[in-house]
């Protein structure tokens, strides 16, 4: 997923807690769907991340260059800036992007 494209709002809003328990009608089933999602969202931007600062991985650094190196710093700056994992879950959860099932009650039906 592009997550710099995600609607999601970068700083933390009021939700309406009937709203967002529609699917499972439980808060805490709801906060355990998020978590998990939003634990699936901040590896993949960590391994994205790892990814791109890879390519100005230098095993024979000198301490001058690690303080002039702008690109990598910017790119860590651009991931700091873009909505943390929660707030992209949510928002996900919200737009009815995230599937999620109970086998506690798949089992009873």
């Amino acid at each position: 997923m592009d997550y710099r494209k995600s609607n999601a709002p970068v700083t933390t809003i009021t939700r309406n807690m009937d709203k967002l328990t529609q699917g499972t009608g439980n808060v805490y089933e709801t906060v355990i769907i998020v978590s998990r999602r939003s634990n699936q969202i901040a590896v993949e931007m960590k391994q994205e991340l790892n990814k791109k600062l890879e390519e100005f991985a230098s095993y024979s650094d000198n301490l001058e260059e690690v303080f002039e190196n702008r690109e990598q710093i910017e790119i860590s700056k651009f991931y700091e800036r873009l909505p943390k994992p929660t707030l992209i879950a949510l928002q996900e959860l919200e737009e009815d992007k995230i599937f999620h099932r109970n086998p506690e009650l798949a089992k009873q039906k």
